[in-house]
Parts: structure tokens; C-alpha cells; sequence
């Protein structure tokens, strides 16, 4: 008996999520972009969303009030992946000029470089950052995976990896991520040089990793794949617990995927510009927006908030629509 009401409860939430999830629409949109957006973050304590484009800008908008607050330039170096730090105004981005695989920890407040991290040797594709401490990671095409304290200029370790790899640190900042050639391999971020604590396979699926993340909880972890598949485990043991199944990439685009806030959902873009929602629980889609653009576009949900933007060629606010919500409470 006692645990009877609990789970009525749960099933309520979730139900009650799922029709919020299905009355996302576009509530604003930024067009002013003249190439397409390469990477977006929410930072985790302030109301800031930064994103960086192939036009070689870099943006930070004021989310509450939806608009954008600073437009800065990176001519000389392009700019690619982008990520806040604990500071809302910092961040550290890498280049996309094809000569200088640099990173760059740069003040949006006055425009001013702070720190040049070099090490790589090639594109970098994965960068994660730890919001509990100063350290983050880079991966590479040149099949490094570079740890590094924000406070020095040369890298803290080096993993050596055998493919495309993508990485992210748990919430914590306790676990980090690899991730390439079919595997999420676990490192305690503590003793990383001892190599990987558990390697979990994402059964089969060796097409390049494109992105990988942990839940808020950090409980779940997903994982993103070329092929268009996004595979969804328990953290701790490896468990198997979904494929969701979209759209291939091309080479030169990223398919993204987010959690939802408590890890109950996962929103991911598709090779035909889709964008998809899943329930991790049952394992099935509970909503879609068709799209015409023929690209992934970059998908993250904002921290504890109804909202994920969609970055392509524009910047799109998704939020829920309150008249179809009205008309699901009266329903009920």
C-alpha cells in the first residue's frame, strides 16, 4: 500500500510533462545570423545563453528578458565549440581557422583574452567543462583527449583514443566521459591516468560519437552517434535502457541530444533538421517538429526551466503553449 500513491504520483508527473512537452512551440526567434549556429550553453546559475556560428560571432543573450546583449567577433580565429565557466561573462571557445587549434578563455565583459590553451594538433570536436572546479577537457580529431586546469596554460593530461571521441564531466565534476569506436569508457577525474573505471558498449553502434551527457543527476548517460542513433544507460552499471532512432549526419554537422531537466525526457535534433522527443522511462517519442532545413540543429534545454532553444541558421526560444496547457488542466 505504501508504495501505491507514489506511483500514481509518478505516472501523473510524467503524463502531466508529456503534454507540456507536446505544446512546445517557438516563442521567439533571433534571424540575424549569417551562418549556421556551431554550438550553444546555458550558464548554469545566471539567466546567460552563449552561442557561437560559423559567421564568427560569438553571442551572449539575456534569456529572462530574450534578448541579446553582446555580439563579439572572432575574425582572425574563426570560432566553433563555445562554453561558459563558473563566471557568467567567461568562456572559453576553440578556433575554426584551420592553422591554430588554440583554445581560448575569453572576457565577453571587455572583450579581452585571459588564457591560450594549446595543445592540440587538429579540430577540436568535444569540449566539457567542470562548473565545480576550473577544470575542463578537449577532444580532438588529432585522437587526443586533453585535461586541463583553467589556471595554467599547459595541459594537465593527456588520454590517447582511437577514433572521434566526445566527452563530458558528471555534474559533480567527480566522472568524466569518453566516448568513440562503440564504447563510453568512465573515468574518476581524480585518478584519470589510471585509465577507465567501467567501459559500457552502446551495442554495436561504431559509427563516429558525436556528443555525450550526463543527466542532471547523473544517473543517465547519453551518448550520440553519426548514424543517427542516441542511446540512452544507466551511468553506474552500463544498463542498456534506449535507442532512439532519427536522421544520419553528415560528416561536417553534430547531432546533439539534451536531457530534460529531471532526466526524464531526451529532446535531440535529426539529420532532416527534425527535432524529437523521447520518454526515457517507456521509450517512446512523445512529440516532434518537422522541419524543412536539411542539417541537425543544436538542441539544450535550459537548467531547471520549461524552455530548450534549437540553433541552425536562427536561434529559436521553445517554450510551452499556456493555452493548450489551460485546456489539459480543465480536462482534468
Amino acid at each position: 500500500m505504501a508504495g501505491g500513491p507514489t506511483d500514481r504520483e509518478d505516472k501523473v508527473s510524467l503524463e502531466t510533462t508529456e503534454e507540456i512537452l507536446q505544446s512546445m512551440e517557438v516563442g521567439m526567434t533571433f534571424r540575424d545570423y549569417s551562418g549556421r549556429i556551431s554550438s550553444m550553453d546555458f550558464h548554469k546559475t545566471s539567466n546567460f545563453l552563449v552561442t557561437a556560428s560559423d559567421d564568427e560571432s560569438i553571442r551572449l543573450y539575456d534569456v529572462a528578458n530574450a534578448t541579446c546583449l553582446k555580439t563579439i567577433n572572432s575574425k582572425k580565429y574563426g570560432v566553433d565549440l563555445v562554453s561558459f565557466t563558473s563566471h557568467p561573462t567567461t568562456v572559453i571557445y576553440s578556433s575554426k581557422n584551420g592553422w591554430d587549434e588554440s583554445l581560448r578563455l575569453l572576457s565577453l565583459h571587455d572583450n579581452k583574452y585571459l588564457w591560450y590553451f594549446k595543445g592540440h594538433r587538429d579540430r577540436v570536436v568535444s569540449l566539457s567543462l567542470c562548473y565545480r572546479k576550473e577544470y575542463f577537457i578537449s577532444g580532438s580529431l588529432d585522437r587526443t583527449v586533453l585535461l586541463w586546469d583553467q589556471r595554467a596554460e599547459k595541459c594537465q593530461g593527456l588520454l590517447r583514443v582511437q577514433g572521434r571521441p566526445a566527452t563530458a564531466y558528471d555534474e559533480q565534476g567527480l566522472v568524466f566521459a569518453i566516448a568513440f569506436g562503440g564504447y563510453i569508457r568512465m573515468f574518476d577525474a581524480r585518478y584519470f591516468d589510471k585509465g577507465p573505471f567501467e567501459i559500457f558498449s552502446v551495442g554495436g553502434d561504431v559509427s563516429d560519437a558525436n556528443s555525450v551527457k550526463f543527466s542532471n543527476d547523473g544517473r543517465l548517460v547519453l551518448l550520440t552517434t553519426k548514424d543517427g542513433h542516441i542511446h540512452v544507460l544507466d551511468s553506474s552499471r552500463g544498463t542498456h535502457l534506449s535507442t532512439y532512432n532519427v536522421q544520419p549526419v553528415s560528416s561536417s554537422s553534430t547531432l546533439e541530444a539534451s536531457f530534460s531537466p529531471e532526466g526524464m525526457f531526451v529532446i535531440s535534433g535529426s539529420g532532416d533538421g527534425s527535432v524529437y522527443a523521447w520518454s526515457v522511462r517507456s521509450g517512446k517519442e512523445v512529440a516532434s517538429w518537422m522541419s524543412t532545413d536539411t542539417e541537425p540543429p543544436m538542441i539544450k534545454w535550459a537548467p531547471g526551466s520549461l524552455m530548450f532553444v534549437t540553433g541552425s541558421s536562427e536561434l529559436s526560444f521553445w517554450i510551452p503553449d499556456l493555452s493548450k496547457l489551460a485546456a489539459y488542466v480543465g480536462r482534468k
